[in-house]
């Protein structure tokens, strides 16, 4: 369980959250609604299963709403 800082505060993250594409689905985001910045880099959606989350890691999820 690693301890990062998401959307500039500090989580500790469940045992089943490994890569960023499970906290993605654990907080039950869109994929295509949301960008997110790991480690102050924009992380392309092809690498969100791949990208491990490591203690100390800084994550920020932007999602995007529409309206009129």
């Amino acid at each position: 369980m690693a301890k990062i800082k998401l959307n500039g505060k500090e989580v500790q993250l469940g045992s089943s959250v490994r890569t960023v594409l499970d906290l993605i689905r654990e907080h039950k985001l869109v994929p295509d609604n949301v960008v997110v910045e790991h480690n102050l880099k924009i992380l392309p959606r092809s690498k969100w299963k791949d990208t491990e989350i490591r203690e100390g890691d800084h994550l920020e999820i932007l999602s995007f709403v529409g309206g009129g």
